[in-house]
C-alpha cells in the first residue's frame, strides 16, 4: 500500500494507540494535516505551541499515556522547548513532532529553519531527524517505546516537508532492539535483604515518597507496606495521590511548600526510605543538613539519580513497584519467622512527633 510520509506518520501514530494530540498547524507541518481530517485521532487545535505542550503534559499525567504534540518548524519548535524541558523534569511521557524544512533546504539557514534537534537535545531522552521515508513506522514505534520505558520522559521526532510528501510502501516497525533503553527493573535480592535489615534495625523509619512511585502504578503496593510495616509516609509534589491524606500516617508534602509535620518527620527519621524521588533541593534545602542523622535507602529505576544529591546506604535499583513489593514480602517473611511474644517487628518512636 502506497503513503505519502505525511499518511504513514498518522497511521504509525494511530498503531501506537494516539487517541489525542495537541497542535498548531504551520507551513512545514501543514501537509500531515491532510490525513490527520480521516484519522480517528482526535486534534487539539492551540493558540500557541507552548499550550500544546504543556496541555500534552497534563495529560499525559492524568492519563499515563505519553501525550503527543505537533507544531511547525522554527518558531513553532523553540515555543515547544519550555513544555519538553518541564516534561524532562517531571519525567513525563511526552512525544513532540515538529516540522522542518525539506532536507535540501537544512543547513542552509532556510525560512523557519532551526536545528531543533540540537537545541532539545539536553531536554530529551532521545530525537530523531527523519531523513528518509521509510524510516517513519520504525522511528515513531521507537519515539514511543523510549518515552514510556525505564524513566518516562520527552523525545521529539523532526519531520521535513519533503518527507511528508514523498512516497513509501507502508510496512509494519520492525523489532525494537535499544540497549540504551533497557532498564533493570527487578531489584538486586541482596540489595533487598539489605534494607530489610536496615528497616528492621530503624526506630524512625520514614517514607520518602516520589513520583516514580505513581509512575510505576504502585500507589496499592505502597499501601500494603505501610499497613504491614507501620512506617509513616511523605510524599512530594510529583507523588501527590500515591497514598491517601486522609491515612493516619500520611505526614503531608515536605519541603519549603511542604508542611511542618512531614519536615520534623524527616528531620528527626534514623532511616530514610526514598521510593522514587530525586532528593530536589526544594525538599531538602541543604543536603547536609536533611536528615542528618537518617541512613538512606534509595529505590529508583534511573541508576543516574543514585547518589546524585544523597549517596544512599543502600539502593534499590529497579522499578519502584517492584521494590517495594520485594520489600514487603522480605518484610512479611521476617514477621512469620518471629516467635510468638517476641518484641514487635519494628519497635518505631514515631508516636510523638506524628501527633
Amino acid at each position: 500500500m502506497k503513503l505519502t510520509g505525511a499518511q504513514a506518520l498518522i497511521k504509525s501514530l494511530e498503531t501506537q494507540g494516539v487517541e489525542v494530540m495537541f497542535g498548531l498547524p504551520g507551513g512545514a507541518i501543514l501537509p500531515v494535516y491532510d490525513p490527520l481530517l480521516d484519522s480517528s485521532i482526535r486534534h487539539i487545535l492551540v493558540r500557541h505551541e507552548q499550550g500544546a505542550g504543556h496541555m500534552a503534559e497534563g495529560y499525559a499525567q492524568v492519563s499515563g499515556k505519553p501525550g503527543v504534540a505537533m507544531v511547525t518548524s522554527g518558531p513553532g519548535a523553540t515555543n515547544i522547548v519550555t513544555p519538553l524541558a518541564n516534561a524532562y523534569m517531571d519525567s513525563t511521557p511526552l512525544v513532540v513532532i515538529s516540522g522542518q524544512v525539506a532536507t535540501t533546504s537544512i543547513g542552509t539557514d532556510a525560512f523557519q529553519e532551526c536545528d531543533i534537534t540540537g537545541i532539545t537535545m539536553g531536554i530529551t531522552k532521545h530525537n530523531w531527524l527523519i531523513t528518509d521515508v521509510n524510516d517513519i513506522p520504525q522511528v515513531i514505534a521507537e519515539a514511543f517505546h523510549v518515552a514510556t520505558t525505564g524513566r518516562p520522559g520527552p523525545v521529539l521526532v523532526d519531520f521535513p516537508k519533503d518527507i511528508a510528501n514523498a512516497l513509501m510502501e507502508w510496512h509494519e516497525p520492525g523489532e525494537i532492539d535499544l540497549p540504551g533503553f533497557n532498564p533493570i527493573t527487578e531489584p538486586n535480592p541482596e540489595s533487598i535483604r539489605q534494607a530489610t535489615e536496615l528497616i528492621l534495625n530503624s526506630k524512625r523509619p520514614v517514607l520518602y515518597v516520589g513520583g516514580g512511585v505513581l509512575k510505576s502504578r504502585a500507589s496499592e503496593a505502597l499501601s500494603i507496606l505501610v499497613e504491614q510495616s507501620g512506617i509513616p509516609v511523605v510524599t512530594t509534589l510529583m507523588a501527590r495521590g500515591a497514598f491517601p491524606d486522609s491515612h493516619p500516617l500520611a505526614l503531608g508534602m515536605p519541603g519549603m511548600h511542604g508542611n511542618y509535620t512531614a519536615v520534623t518527620a524527616l528531620q528527626k527519621a534514623d532511616l530514610l526510605i526514598s521510593l522514587g524521588a530525586r532528593f530536589d533541593d526544594r525538599v531538602t534545602g541543604k543536603i547536609s543538613a536533611f536528615a542528618p542523622n537518617a541512613k538512606v535507602i534509595h529505590a529508583d529505576i534511573d541508576q543516574a539519580e543514585i547518589g546524585k544529591v544523597r549517596t544512599p546506604d543502600v539502593a534499590l535499583i529497579g522499578e519502584c513497584r517492584r521494590s517495594i513489593e520485594e520489600l514487603t514480602r522480605s518484610l512479611t517473611e521476617r514477621a512469620a519467622s518471629r516467635a510468638p511474644g517476641e518484641t514487635p517487628l519494628l519497635p518505631l518512636e514515631i508516636s510523638d512527633w506524628i501527633k
